[in-house]
């Protein structure tokens, strides 16, 4: 009788999951539709001024249905693969347990990878599709397969940035929808995640950001911003596909999608407010078409904002209490498909404002000056002043990407003390000190005067690459991150991979046991100067910011590895023995040396058509600078080295001492059993010499008795 009661209560209060999933569907696939639409109506209406002829109807109404396939097929891609990487069990398994051998394949998991493999075809298509669009909006021609069209647009592919970019994500898009239908492996996904995120690289490059003012600023705020978005939209693209799978796994999977939601809504806002703020010069413009939607887009972002943090309040709490069950009587299930379907439909909107902003044109005018120096002209910058004390201090230019990095891991630093304080474990305030201070050195040996002067004066350029991969790291190393994560992170028992059980498979690989070897380490860090400055490399990375953020990367990152491998106390696959250790640095020192030494008699200018065509009236001519900076790559490459050889020395003798206290303390304990049993074996190796001696005639004995018989 209870059970026929409760059947009715049940089946009003829970939807069955079917009619949940094609619910979700209907809900995406009606958000993308509305983005469509909005982007649709705003880019025809922003279309006519900016046209050379009529392409048609099918290119105007085409061209924001194929760019919102794309933006919402990159999203979902992205989002499916973050959930299928750190979010996701790829089996199933008991309760608090670890999936067993031969485990069945979790549901959830299988449907995010078919959304990640679905979604990659998408956003192939999509690309391809704005790539010809594009082509016939920016000619004014409709589509056609006359040769002169054809021509026309080939000509766009190999020619032209923009034509470049899109097919290169195609390519890429379509290289992902191959690898996605194939690979099922958690390393080989985070691989395919982390080529998806690059994949988002080409669309920053083009548009207002590569023709605007500011290049490397609007470049990296933008590509920020798409991160955060995809991050987000993707995660509740996701979401909403695999909720009717999660089972048991719904509450762990709202809670960590929620902390990445938040980070991505910080990451979006952010750098939102950074490239607008490039855009309007003052407050008057926001009342332009641009920065009406300028504020538009704002609004609804943060009123999404709103939308996640109610869903974190009220929500997830739901969910948590016996039953799932919210106090209002709606299910958990259908309130949270409530919340995803105002967050789909609003962040559609925003997707359609968004596209309708790169068609529009903002308030500051992006074109060159003609009045332009060649300073301007090769570096996207006015020629800065002539540098003083006071200017290596005031001279600023931010680079977004490297400041997002510091605050980033600066918060997550201080985020995992904290954890570790409230446990009651301790941590060394001089570890703290040392990683901030590393991050305030990063910020400004990329942002501050070393950053604004490298681009016109070779000594400053090496100031800044021997503070990049001397000074900087060593303050990070000291810091022992990798130690303070494994302490501060909880482990995860249900099939999962968090980040501590991703920094661990890290440190583990076989790429780490290479890398991270220190004859390996140390070659990297030397050769890659050698290299890096003798070829083209060189002038990649002065003429193109792609070029430039990697040498940033590399440098950061060959030069952290060397310090770890010469005074780390994060844990690594091999540990030189400290002999070896100074051997490697006093190698790189004479290498420095000679590095230096080379540059300072030279008489040949690198990258002649950059340094010598600066139109500098102040300062010394660009051989005699460059001669400078090899004083400077000698003298700031030295000390540092000569630093760690001091460390290295100092734990050599601790170590020592250290050895010889536990042998002190052992031989306490057994009364010296190990002198006793090494005088023991002395003792028996001279009582068997001793043995065979007495049982021969002594040499002087039969001397004697040769005496007598003569």
């Amino acid at each position: 009788m209870s059970t026929t009661a409760e059947q009715p209560r049940e089946t009003q209060v829970e939807p069955a999951p079917e009619r949940v999933v094609g619910t979700g569907w209907l809900v995406l696939a009606g958000a993308v539709v509305l983005g469509a639409l909005i982007i649709g109506l705003l880019y025809s209406g922003a279309a006519a001024s900016r046209q050379l002829g009529d392409p048609g109807a099918l290119t105007r109404w085409g061209l924001p249905v194929a760019k919102t396939l794309n933006n919402t097929a990159a999203a979902g891609t992205i989002g499916a693969l973050v959930f299928a990487v750190v979010m996701l069990p790829r089996q199933i398994s008991d309760a608090g347990r670890k999936p067993r051998q031969g485990a069945t394949e979790h549901p959830a998991f299988a449907r995010v990878l078919l959304l990640a493999s679905v979604s990659a075809v998408a956003w192939t298509l999509g690309a391809l599709g704005v790539l010809v669009l594009t082509y016939s909006d920016a000619a004014g021609l409709p589509l056609s397969s006359d040769p002169t069209y054809t021509q026309g647009l080939a000509a766009f592919l190999t020619d032209f940035a923009t034509g470049r970019a899109w097919l290169v994500t195609a390519i890429v898009a379509a290289v992902l929808a191959t690898i996605l239908f194939g690979v099922r492996s958690q390393i080989g996904l985070a691989l395919a995640l982390v080529l998806a995120l690059l994949n988002l690289l080409p669309m920053a490059l083009i548009g207002h950001s590569a023709s605007g003012d500011d290049h490397n600023a609007a470049v990296n705020s933008i590509a920020l911003h798409l991160v955060g978005v995809c991050l987000w939209a993707g995660g509740i693209i996701a979401l909403a596909v695999v909720s009717g799978k999660l089972g048991n796994q719904t509450l762990p999977v709202l809670k960590r999608f929620s902390a990445l939601a938040g980070f991505a809504f910080v990451l979006v806002v952010a750098s939102g407010v950074v490239n607008a703020s490039l855009r309007i010069t003052d407050l008057g413009q926001l009342g332009s078409q641009w920065g009406l939607l300028v504020t538009f887009k704002t609004v609804a972002t943060l009123l999404l904002g709103g939308i996640g943090w109610m869903h974190r309040q009220w929500i997830i709490p739901q969910l948590g209490l016996p039953g799932g069950t919210p106090a209002s009587g709606l299910s958990a299930r259908r309130v949270l498909w409530q919340f995803i379907a105002v967050e789909l439909v609003i962040m559609s909107a925003v997707f359609g404002v968004a596209g309708a902003l790169g068609r529009t044109a903002p308030p500051r005018a992006e074109v060159l000056p003609t009045e332009a120096g060649p300073a301007r002209i090769l570096t996207g910058y006015e020629l800065p002043p002539e540098p003083t004390l006071s200017r290596w201090l005031s001279e600023w230019r931010p680079d977004w990407l490297w400041v997002a990095v510091a605050l980033t891991f600066g918060v997550a630093y201080l985020l995992g003390v904290v954890k570790l304080r409230r446990r009651g474990d301790s941590w060394s305030v001089l570890k703290l000190v040392s990683w901030l201070t590393g991050l305030v050195l990063l910020t400004y040996f990329t942002s501050g005067a070393p950053a604004v002067y490298g681009m016109v004066l070779f000594s400053a350029h090496m100031i800044d690459h021997m503070a990049l991969t001397m000074v900087v790291p060593l303050f990070l190393v000291l810091g022992a991150p990798v130690t303070l994560a494994l302490k501060a992170l909880s482990a995860r028992r249900d099939g999962t991979r968090g980040l501590r059980e991703w920094i661990l498979t890290i440190v583990h690989s076989w790429p780490s046991r290479i890398i991270t070897h220190p004859l390996f380490a140390a070659g990297n860090f030397v050769a890659s100067i050698i290299v890096f400055y003798y070829s083209p490399l060189f002038g990649f990375a002065l003429r193109e910011h792609v070029g430039h953020e990697l040498m940033i990367t590399h440098f950061l990152i060959t030069g952290y590895i060397f310090v770890l491998s010469m005074i780390g106390s994060d844990p690594v696959p091999y540990r030189a023995p400290y002999p070896l250790r100074i051997l490697l640095l006093f190698a790189t020192m004479a290498f420095h040396a000679f590095f230096g030494v080379a540059l300072m008699g030279s008489t040949s200018l690198l990258q002649a058509s950059w340094f010598g065509n600066m139109g500098r009236e102040w300062g010394a001519s660009a051989l005699a600078d460059q001669q400078v900076g090899g004083a400077v790559t000698w003298g700031v490459g030295e000390l540092p080295t000569l630093l760690l050889a001091i460390g290295v020395a100092v734990m050599w003798s601790r170590s020592d001492a250290r050895e010889t206290k536990r042998k002190d303390r052992a031989a306490d304990r057994n009364n010296d059993a190990e002198l006793a049993a090494y005088n023991s074996m002395f003792t028996d190796l001279a009582a068997r010499d001793v043995g065979p001696r007495a049982s021969r005639p002594e040499p002087a004995a039969r001397a004697t008795t040769a005496g007598d018989d003569e």
